[in-house]
């Protein structure tokens, strides 16, 4: 599905460029036409959006449908969800694939989990190396079955060189064990003499952080949680700290363009302070 979004993409952009004539200075593509009909403005979008994925089961449930079901309509809503975000400019995307906490469901959902991401990846790989997406699977490496981190290794090595777009998978993820590693690294260093404790300050300690490899992305604009649940769940709680967050009860099999939009022009709808009073 993803591959399939990506092509056509890929072309529509090619032709909006044929069609643009030469002049002064860079040429640059008109706006997607989805986000000028909503009234998003393409300059005020958020670089890094980041999204809690929840409701596959419930969505199942509903419909009398088995929980992986749910989990597969998750996922095609996954790569929608990418392909949207990397057609209208956004720079980077961190989804919530599976917590820590995850892991207290039966074995036989934990295990098909880490199946279908293993999958997702291997399956997009390709199309991501192509089209700029560097990809990134963050959380506790030590959690996830060998063949998944073989997955990562190679997808991670495979889009080292792109920057267009970043994508962020956090899979066996919690935000506070994100913030306890950042120390260890941190206190190992000083422990080594290649850093003073006096040196270490919010910026250092960011930059040790799962999404520190996102470099000047590495924390989300807007955090978007579907299914109607109005928590964090111990996602991203340094580097959300002043992201803006979007709460929707719709499930995520069903976060399609339109609920995007909604989300987006949400945050294009708040006046962002950081703390700060305006004049």
């Amino acid at each position: 599905m993803l591959s399939r979004f990506l092509s056509v993409t890929a072309r529509r952009t090619r032709h909006q460029a044929r069609r643009l004539h030469a002049g002064a200075g860079a040429v640059v593509a008109p706006p997607p036409q989805a986000l000028v009909q909503s009234g998003i403005r393409p300059e005020s979008l958020p670089r890094h959006v980041a999204v809690v994925t929840d409701g596959n089961r419930r969505w199942a449930k509903a419909r009398g449908m088995l929980t992986a079901e749910g989990h597969e309509a998750g996922r095609r809503a996954l790569e929608h969800t990418i392909g949207l975000s990397h057609a209208w400019g956004i720079r980077a995307l961190t989804v919530f694939a599976f917590s820590q906490e995850n892991f207290g469901r039966p074995k036989m959902e934990v295990d098909y989990l880490m199946g279908m991401i293993e999958r997702t990846i291997r399956d997009n790989i390709d199309e991501y190396a192509r089209n700029g997406i560097r990809m990134h699977v963050i959380g506790d490496p030590s959690r996830r079955p060998a063949s998944l981190q073989n997955a990562a290794r190679e997808a991670e090595e495979m889009t080292r060189n792109n920057s267009k777009f970043h994508l962020m998978l956090a899979t066996c993820y919690s935000g506070r064990w994100d913030i306890v590693q950042a120390c260890r690294e941190l206190a190992g260093e000083v422990q080594g003499k290649t850093l003073r404790p006096e040196d270490i300050d919010e910026s250092l300690l960011a930059s040790k952080l799962a999404t520190g490899v996102a470099g000047e992305f590495s924390c989300p604009d807007l955090v978007i949680r579907t299914s109607g649940e109005v928590r964090l769940s111990n996602f991203l709680m340094w580097q959300s700290a002043y992201s803006e967050l979007y709460f929707t009860d719709v499930m995520w099999p069903d976060f399609g363009e339109t609920e995007y939009l909604q989300a987006l022009s949400s945050f294009q709808s708040r006046e962002r302070r950081f703390g700060q009073r305006n004049a």
